[in-house]
């Protein structure tokens, strides 16, 4: 909670416009911090849920390398699995993605959204977003607790600004923006 607190705040400096969550409890917890500093309601969404693991679930990493071996060797080479029979990143992309640039179509010119969901579905949400083929998704890293990453618009689209920040965002020297 005190993460989501320095979040907040910081986030809060950011003047959002909107806030949009998963339903997921960490993560509508973690929204309401945000909330409660700025006065914006939290709209919560089931399509930024977590990434659905299937059998893998509550699994620790070693019980999964034992139990499901091959299928994570797969996964880690970048083919398309769904680990534990659950859902392909494709799949969480495909649900999240669409959700967050209806958000963004709601916002005022330069508004700011804040978006509150968790690593996996950040990560393949982003590589939609950028336009990556999802091979190289994983690429994009892993979102540490209360951290997060910042899109804004470049000359061809998404551009991504910030990832795994726990700072604002700064303008980079000689950027073109």
């Amino acid at each position: 909670m005190a993460q989501a607190r320095r979040a907040a705040r910081l986030l809060a400096s950011l003047q959002p416009e909107a806030i949009v969550a998963s339903d997921l409890q960490r993560a509508a917890a973690t929204a309401a911090e945000l909330a409660a500093i700025t006065g914006l309601p939290v709209e919560h969404d089931a399509a930024l849920r977590e990434t659905y693991a299937g059998a893998w679930q509550g699994l620790t990493h070693e019980e999964i390398l034992e139990k499901y071996g091959e299928q994570y060797a797969a996964w880690k080479r970048g083919e398309a699995v769904r680990r534990g029979g659950g859902e392909l990143e494709t799949e969480v992309a495909d649900r999240a993605a669409p959700l967050v640039l209806k958000h963004v179509d709601r916002l005022s010119e330069g508004g700011t959204l804040v978006v509150v969901s968790h690593g996996g579905t950040i990560r393949t949400t982003i590589g939609r977003l950028l336009g990556l083929e999802s091979f190289y998704w994983e690429g994009l890293g892993g979102l540490s607790n209360c951290c997060w990453s910042v899109l804004g618009e470049g000359a061809r689209g998404w551009r991504l600004m910030e990832h795994n920040a726990g700072t604002l965002p700064e303008p980079v020297l000689g950027d073109d923006v």
